[in-house]
């Protein structure tokens, strides 16, 4: 039977002194209801909660996929080695302690000994070591998780319970992007499979189990695990979840996924859109809750390395021509706060003084685009030099676009032509998208990157994740040596004034640089039928189940 938690903390002060520095909180989790009550009531067991998503996963195994989505659906399956609070506190979850190195160069976890897969394995220290392995496995082909562990050398078995990680060099980071999903669990006889075949199914200690795994364009079905004992510090309750059922269900059309929530057909809904977020709260029957994501906003990446955007005068004026404020605010009716950095605010160590650079000023941006030469017009009104029209490619995915990111592209193209720049939002096959951004052949890029952690920005500027005929993340093809020292001296120091000393230069850096285009703070807006509850927010801003439940 689940059983309700009473609160309680382990870990050591230096555990402790080390994690605090790097975690976000979720400084901006609200959540609002209608014709409610703020009691719910003593949780029940039993029941299913079907939850609809706005965009499709492209692979369950988060060691493969760096995508939010597939984080969220392989979470219910996956544990972590430890969990983190919404304060930015690190607690055990499979690990019951541990403590690092005074080099920083090796992580010592004591483990859990009563946790076993849902398939039958029990989970030791042998299965950190092949998780680990796995995910920086060349084979696995991450386009996440093994960045984040970019200096990994390798995993010691002390025995059964005991087991030591080593670096390279310093990665303070690595606690918080341990109690993530994608550096989650996964049972170790499963990890011999092909990554096709863990792109569909993957199996973990979690408190659900998919035995259908997750199909592409339907979403994915869960069951309790009954024998589940072993939740995290953070949960509510011990023992197994109180839904007896999860379904994640594929509704990419925001009218038909609202329209199912308020019919009844759905329980819960990610991504309410922006015009409805108002009425849905007036609605008796019904709640919103919304969480500010941390890590990276949703951003536009000018390619500094080639194109138009190679030169800085170009990239300046596209950032102070475009009235991105404005456009965010109309578009998103205030739900979604426009983005003034290359991270979000609710990232520790987020740099409000480079807001002053992202300001609106169209007299600006055609002094710099006359001075850039970009001087002539044709015929349409675009600027041209020697003939030629400026011209931004962006390969956008339109299959793939939400939160009305489609309309949004559309106005940002409407206000650039204000300043003559002709953004041109191509629409390629996935197969043409993925080799162009592989081998950097676009002018613009876009994306968010949810990240718990400021280095997000080692994520989506540093050296190592340039495009280099395969996937990277630092889609601005941005390669400043001033700006990697900071994120590699910022990795090697757990002082906090000194973090923020390094995370702070190196955003004026990339700001200085123009080398991001911030669009808007992503912003969790859920919404669910007044009948459930215990849906919390974990510190990516992704919704979490295993404390859910529902009343009729």
């Amino acid at each position: 039977m689940p059983t309700p938690r009473t609160s309680s903390r382990r870990g050591t002060a230096a555990a402790l002194a080390l994690a605090v520095p790097m975690l976000a909180t979720l400084s901006a989790c609200t959540a609002t209801a209608a014709g409610g009550s703020s009691d719910a009531g003593t949780p029940v067991s039993g029941g299913t909660l079907t939850f609809a998503v706005n965009g499709d996963g492209s692979c369950l195994d988060p060691h493969q996929s760096p995508a939010d989505v597939d984080g969220l659906f392989a979470r219910p399956i996956l544990d972590s080695l430890v969990s983190l609070s919404a304060d930015g506190t690190i607690h055990p979850w499979l690990a019951t302690d541990w403590s690092v190195s005074a080099d920083q160069l090796t992580y010592s976890f004591t483990l859990r000994g009563d946790v076993t897969f849902s398939d039958g394995e029990k989970f030791d220290a042998a299965a950190v070591k092949a998780n680990l392995d796995h995910i920086v496995d060349p084979a696995t082909k991450s386009q996440l998780a093994a960045g984040t562990i970019a200096t990994y050398s390798g995993t010691t078995v002390v025995d059964a319970t005991h087991v030591q990680v080593h670096f390279k060099s310093p990665n303070s980071a690595f606690l918080p992007t341990l109690a993530s999903a994608y550096l989650g669990i996964e049972a170790p006889g499963t990890l011999k499979k092909s990554p096709a075949d863990l792109c569909t199914h993957v199996v973990g200690s979690g408190p659900f189990i998919s035995v259908d795994g997750y199909s592409k364009g339907k979403g994915i079905d869960y069951v309790r695990n009954d024998a589940y004992k072993w939740a995290p510090e953070t949960a509510a309750h011990n023992g197994p979840a109180y839904l007896a059922n999860l379904s994640i269900k594929i509704v990419p059309e925001d009218a038909s996924r609202y329209g199912a929530l308020t019919s009844g057909q759905i329980d819960s809904i990610a991504s309410v859109p922006p015009v409805d977020v108002a009425q849905l709260k007036s609605t008796p029957g019904f709640q919103i809750q919304s969480a500010a994501a941390p890590g990276g906003n949703y951003n536009y990446y000018p390619n500094v390395s080639r194109g138009v955007f190679a030169d800085i005068n170009v990239r300046k004026a596209f950032r102070a021509g475009i009235d991105w404020q404005t456009i965010v605010n109309k578009l998103y009716f205030g739900q979604f706060q426009p983005a003034k950095g290359p991270l979000s605010p609710t990232t520790v160590g987020y740099d409000k003084s480079i807001e002053s650079a992202y300001v609106y000023n169209a007299d600006d941006a055609n002094k710099l685009l006359d001075a850039a030469g970009w001087t002539g017009r044709d015929s349409e009104g675009y600027r041209t030099r020697n003939g030629v029209r400026l011209t931004v490619v962006h390969p956008f995915l339109k299959a793939y676009a939400r939160e009305q990111r489609d309309t949004l592209a559309d106005q940002i193209q409407a206000a650039a032509k204000q300043i003559g720049i002709y953004v041109n939002n191509t629409n390629p096959d996935l197969g043409t998208f993925m080799t162009d951004a592989a081998n950097g052949n676009y002018d613009l890029a876009d994306f968010s990157w949810q990240r718990s952690s400021p280095d997000a920005l080692r994520t989506l500027f540093g050296s190592e994740n340039l495009p280099k005929g395969s996937f990277g993340t630092n889609a601005a093809n941005f390669n400043d040596p001033a700006v990697e020292q900071d994120l590699i001296d910022a990795l090697g120091t757990t002082d906090l004034a000194k973090q923020a000393e390094l995370y702070g230069d190196a955003q004026h850096r990339i700001t200085g640089a123009v080398a991001v285009f911030p669009v808007y703070v992503f912003n969790y807006l859920l919404g669910s039928s007044g009948k459930v509850h215990g849906v919390v927010f974990e510190p990516q801003a992704f919704p979490t189940f295993y404390d859910a439940w529902k009343h009729e």
